[in-house]
């Protein structure tokens, strides 16, 4: 602790308070010019207690050390005791513990990503918002999913959110769309709030309705649904006011009739998914970059985290790196002539590729916004600077080379697991018939008591992609994807 330096440096070297608490603010804020104008004073000092130079040079060589890790007693003992205690809520209630978190971060999209990709690696599901589960802020389900809270979604209040916990509270679950607009409060759920909330899947527990309902292309000069739902709703409870203020109300009774969704076109699961992450943030359901997410994960030996990095730009390799592009912009150089930024993202983030010269003549053509790229480059090193430059080899569709980037799968079996059926269930699932286009399907099976293994190849192919491999890793069954 940094007291302990304060400590030792009075007692060997007769320094004051002030000059002790001077040396712990010089080491705890890395005051190079301070430590060295108290150097001095230590040595001479502890000699005049009798202890050799060596002695306090090797002590005053150890503090200088220590200060990059020194602490003060009371905030160490603070933070080891947050610590445990964050410890141990982790272990015991993981799921709560990370809806905390993540509400914690609420408005950080980069920490919410990154804690987001804890939960996956802890197998705790992170799932839309739902109209009957979900509360304000992340909450965890009976399932022990977590729940995307209501308040996330972009355009829906926190009056809207506590109108709708209100009535939900106190008068339970809502059986449907129309059970909403006819029980909650419609000045503070309006129509923005109804459409934000289906389309961001919180209403995906109804049947009969979906999302596309709430889409309408402007001009087909119709209402949109979430209209039509909250004049239905302002219609239904201004009758069921009026029905309970009336004398003859048991008489009275007005039906009101349930609106039918309007016609609308389908969406498509890109806009779907993208309509999705605009209301929360970020692909919850599914992602775009799905369809190729083997491609993507073993056919490539770069993520957008490291791209164009210093430490990702050697001589003597070949990179290869694939995504969705999300935008591209043509520009011009102070010279006058033109370059193109094609956004790439992929599950990690986004990067930006620049074209110039010969690689914008050659690969401008690929900036179409909502394509599935990859792209092959390598540096080379400048004749005259001694700078790396990027030198693009190649990009071509994601859709025309899918399945090229690997050929097989090796699973791990312990001797064990073959007693059980739940590998072979699994396996059943993705087993293609005789005729079928599929993969490469070794079986290592290991014997742990003899220290064997016999690796065995199925006569049947087998239909690789992402479900498997979750599917085998929730069985706990290791296995290696065989690249070309």
């Amino acid at each position: 602790y940094q007291e302990q330096v304060m400590l030792l440096s009075r007692l060997l070297a007769n320094f004051t308070r002030g000059q002790s608490d001077g040396l712990r603010k010089a080491m705890g804020k890395k005051l190079k010019d301070k430590l060295a104008e108290l150097k001095p004073l230590f040595l001479s000092g502890g000699k005049a207690n009798g202890y050799e130079e060596k002695v306090l040079e090797k002590i005053w060589a150890d503090w200088e050390k220590f200060a990059s890790y020194a602490f003060n007693k009371s905030h160490a003992t603070c933070y080891s005791w947050v610590a445990f205690q964050t410890a141990y809520l982790k272990a015991n209630y993981p799921a709560e513990y990370m809806a905390a978190v993540l509400s914690r971060n609420l408005n950080d999209i980069t920490k919410l990503t990154k804690f987001m990709d804890e939960c996956k690696n802890m197998k705790i599901a992170v799932k839309l918002p739902d109209i009957n589960e979900s509360r304000a802020k992340f909450s965890v389900n009976k399932a022990g999913d977590i729940r995307f809270g209501l308040a996330a979604i972009k355009g829906v209040g926190l009056n809207a959110v506590q109108a709708i916990l209100d009535e939900r509270d106190k008068n339970g679950d809502f059986k449907s769309v129309y059970d909403l607009v006819e029980r909650v409060n419609l000045s503070s759920c309006n129509k923005k709030v109804i459409e934000n909330l289906a389309l961001a899947g919180a209403f995906d527990c109804f049947e009969g309705v979906s999302r596309e309902d709430y889409i309408s292309k402007e001009e087909d000069g119709l209402s949109s649904f979430g209209e039509i739902l909250v004049r239905y709703g302002q219609e239904y409870q201004q009758s069921k006011a009026y029905q309970e203020n009336s004398l003859f109300g048991a008489f009275d009774a007005i039906e009101t009739a349930k609106p039918e969704p309007p016609m609308r076109h389908n969406m498509s699961d890109i806009e779907k998914l993208n309509i999705e992450r605009d209301l929360v943030g970020m692909y919850l359901s599914a992602h775009p970059l799905d369809t190729y997410y083997m491609d993507i994960t073993f056919g490539c030996n770069i993520t957008s985290k490291d791209f164009d990095t210093e430490d990702f730009q050697n001589v003597d390799k070949e990179y290869i790196i694939a995504g969705l592009v999300t935008d591209y912009q043509v520009k011009m150089t102070q010279k006058g002539s033109q370059f193109g930024i094609i956004k790439i993202e992929d599950y990690h983030g986004s990067f930006d590729l620049r074209l110039f010269g010969k690689n914008f003549t050659d690969f401008n053509k690929y900036g179409i916004k909502g394509t599935f790229l990859k792209i092959t480059y390598s540096y080379t090193l400048g004749r005259f600077n001694g700078k790396k430059y990027m030198e693009i080899r190649g990009i071509s569709s994601l859709q025309e080379v899918a399945g090229q980037s690997y050929k097989g799968i090796q699973i791990e079996v312990p001797e064990k697991a073959l007693e059980s059926t739940a590998l072979s269930t699994v396996l059943d699932k993705y087993m293609q018939k005789k005729g079928e286009e599929g993969h490469e399907l070794y079986m290592n099976i290991e014997n742990e008591s003899q220290r064997k293994s016999v690796l065995m190849v199925s006569r049947d192919k087998i239909r690789l992609e992402r479900k498997l491999l979750d599917e085998l890793r929730d069985i706990d069954i290791a296995f290696k994807v065989l690249t070309t």
